[in-house]
């Protein structure tokens, strides 16, 4: 299999610039793709953005920034993919606009460039069946935010080769990223752990034991956790954490993984934390307040 050199992404939201901006810092030459050029500028300026602030803490230089820059190459069209050796897709938590995305983008794609999906808990085995190429398809799932976060899952699915998860563990250790590996079973390692939390936490509040700000100081101060579960709840979108949870729930049968209702609801209102400027915390002001 051929050097991966070439890395296309499609979906330039919160999870995808993230990605192009560690990829083109680490010497990759990027595609950052997305619906229209206005959803790609948008992630061009989130990246300049992030990476200006790299600058300021000497983690880049000013001329590395300007490299960087200049090898992610704005896309609104799937050609533009066609000479990639990676295409990664980003896109929103949904398995029907995933495996939609798939069936449009294959049929450009060279015949041996290796194809994943950031997919935070779908199986990997049937967004493969979605491919012209099962054996090249594989998990790459980065933690959010993508630029500080070191861990990358990596799920085989069970036509994935040995030598696409093999090429894909190079990818991410030059990308200084610590690849570990998990099954393809719903929502992988991170999530299975970390949803079901946040879910309790969700449930506390939804119950009467404690409030907003009574649960996240709890577990900021109790357990020494960075930030409280409903305000990282906000922080990863709360419909992705519905979305996970609705996997969960039917992936595994078991009633220990159910939604709590206030979860559905505030998804259900537009309130999906940050990325809307309200969830478990209004955003709308100069400091966050809680809204229960």
């Amino acid at each position: 299999m051929a050097d991966i050199r070439k890395i296309g992404i499609i979906g330039a939201g919160q999870m995808g610039n993230g990605i192009a901006h560690v990829c083109a810092a680490a010497g990759f030459d990027v595609r950052l793709n997305d619906l229209t050029m206005d959803k790609v500028r948008s992630g061009l300026a989130t990246i300049n953005g992030n990476m200006a602030r790299q600058v300021a803490k000497d983690i880049m230089t000013e001329e590395e920034r300007k490299a960087a820059l200049d090898r992610i190459h704005p896309s609104d069209s799937y050609d533009t993919l066609a000479d990639c050796d990676l295409v990664i897709e980003a896109a929103s938590e949904s398995e029907d606009l995933k495996r939609k995305i798939f069936q449009e983008a294959c049929p450009v794609l060279k015949p041996d460039a290796i194809v994943a999906s950031n997919t935070s808990s779908i199986s990997i085995t049937r967004l493969a069946a979605a491919t012209d190429r099962p054996e090249r398809f594989i998990g790459i799932h980065f933690m959010n935010p993508v630029p500080l976060m070191q861990l990358v899952e990596l799920i085989r699915g069970i036509a994935t080769a040995d030598e696409t998860y093999e090429a894909a563990k190079t990818f991410v250790s030059a990308l200084n990223k610590t690849p570990t590996v998990s099954e393809d079973f719903p929502a992988f390692i991170v999530n299975r752990i970390l949803l079901p939390m946040i879910n309790e936490a969700i449930y506390t509040l939804y119950e009467g034991v404690g409030s907003v700000e009574a649960i996240d100081t709890a577990m900021r101060l109790g357990a020494n956790h960075p930030m409280g579960p409903l305000q990282l709840a906000d922080f990863i979108g709360l419909d992705t954490c519905l979305s996970i949870m609705q996997v969960l729930h039917e992936g595994l049968a078991d009633t220990k993984y159910r939604p709590c209702p206030l979860l559905v609801k505030y998804v259900e209102a537009g309130w999906l934390g940050r990325k809307t400027q309200r969830g478990f915390y209004d955003y709308r002001g100069e400091t966050p307040v809680p809204t229960r």
